[in-house]
């Protein structure tokens, strides 16, 4: 069996994954189930953070499916939604990417809280011999000899100090990353016109059922049906929450009710400590690994909330990474510079393809909506009843421009 821990019980593993969100757990389990031991750290002790992404696509459906994990996910609590509705203010719905359009054996998006699919996945990397999971453990640096990184150095919750050595150190511990900064990797901003403020709003009877996008003029909000609540997206210029809060709790009240009126009575009990705040950004690095080391998901690519796409992004390059990098060991019991080129090959078109798509958004519509203009809803209506791009859209958000399948075998 593998052995969950909050403490290092050993000074090696073949790899060292530093991140426990969607990348470095599916990498960690790919690896586990190839038989390749691996050590994941999380430096928090759970992974019960709130307003994390939890949009699971069909390319991540597909990708369960394929490690047997399909019968496990649909026993979880979530919900199918196949398409994401736009409110445009006067009563009136229209939907976009409608992902019935697909023939495929997922034709919807799953929501289900991030917590959640994470425990499933460490529960499943837990039960195979060779992967521990070190929680409350974070990387602190980088070990390097003759140029090449040879492991990390990590803090457990009592504060001591450790040492892990590794053939592979990968970085998935997320867009601010402690391991791509220490290994000084240059990185591309591409920038980002807003922040975002989540929150939740009562959900009541009669509400709908579909999560939908609400633009205004100068506001704009998503909304996302979690049952017993909405949990909102609502965007504010970027760096401009701070002005927001010092307007006080009774003008952002006011500014969500005049966005959504069918939510007015809701606002009341809305305070400011309820309110997280996450700072977007759309970036990339130039290079995504060094000699040792290797980044995926935001660590080698922030990506804007814009489509929920940035979990399944993260998951494809943790495919990617072990299909390539399990043969590499099994045939030399090392991984070389060549091989992780070849992953940031593999996997920076479709980076590229889905920041390019983010970028235009963000300038045509939010940049528009955030500056007091309309919203150009009648070109977007208008261009969803066309059926390629009806299609397109689906394929896109669902599956992106690379999906990844799985090719490592597992162990016997």
């Amino acid at each position: 069996m593998g052995r969950t821990k909050n403490q290092g019980d050993g000074d090696r593993a073949t790899v060292c994954v530093v991140g426990g969100g969607p990348a470095g757990a599916v990498l960690g389990l790919l690896l586990a189930r190839s038989g390749i031991d691996v050590a994941v750290l999380e430096k928090h002790g759970d992974f019960l953070r709130d307003f994390r992404g939890d949009t699971i696509h069909p390319s991540t459906l597909d990708v369960l499916d394929e490690i047997g994990l399909g019968d496990r996910f649909e026993r979880l609590d979530h919900r199918k939604v196949a398409g994401l509705d736009v409110n445009t203010g006067d009563g009136e719905f229209f939907t976009v990417a409608d992902l019935r359009t697909l023939r495929e054996r997922h034709p919807y998006i799953a929501m289900v809280p991030q917590w959640d699919f994470l425990t499933m996945i460490t529960k499943a990397a837990a039960e195979l011999p060779g992967f521990r999971l070190l929680m409350k453990s974070e990387a602190t640096g980088l070990l390097t000899e003759d140029g090449r990184v040879t492991g990390i150095r990590y803090r457990d919750a009592a504060g001591t100090e450790h040492e892990l050595e590794a053939e592979l150190t990968v970085a998935a511990d997320g867009r601010h990353s402690t391991l791509r900064r220490a290994a000084g990797l240059p990185i591309r901003n591409l920038g980002a016109p807003m922040d975002v403020a989540w929150f939740r709003l009562p959900r009541e009877p009669g509400d709908r059922e579909n999560a939908f996008l609400r633009p205004g003029v100068g506001r704009m909000a998503a909304m996302i049906n979690r049952e017993a609540y909405w949990q909102v997206a609502y965007l504010v210029p970027k760096d401009g929450w701070s002005e927001i809060r010092d307007r006080g709790i009774d003008a952002l009240r006011a500014d969500v009710a005049e966005l959504l009126p069918s939510m007015a009575d809701r606002v009341a009990g809305l305070e400011l400590d309820d309110v997280s705040v996450l700072d977007v950004r759309v970036d990339r690095l130039r290079r995504w690994y060094r000699p040792g080391l290797l980044c995926i998901g935001d660590a080698a690519h922030a990506m804007s909330p814009i489509g929920g796409v940035g979990i399944n992004l993260a998951i494809q390059d943790a495919v990617a990474t072990a299909n390539r990098i399990v043969p590499a060991l099994r045939a030399s019991g090392t991984v070389g510079v060549a091989d992780l080129a070849a992953v940031q090959r593999r996997r920076v078109p479709p980076t590229l393809a889905v920041q390019m798509a983010q970028v235009a958004v963000q300038r045509f519509v939010i940049e528009r909506v955030l500056s007091g203009r309309p919203p150009a809803l009648g070109a977007l209506k208008r261009a969803g009843t066309l059926r390629p791009v009806r299609h397109l859209l689906a394929r896109g958000v669902g599956f992106g421009p690379l999906p990844e399948h799985v090719r490592t075998p597992a162990a016997l």
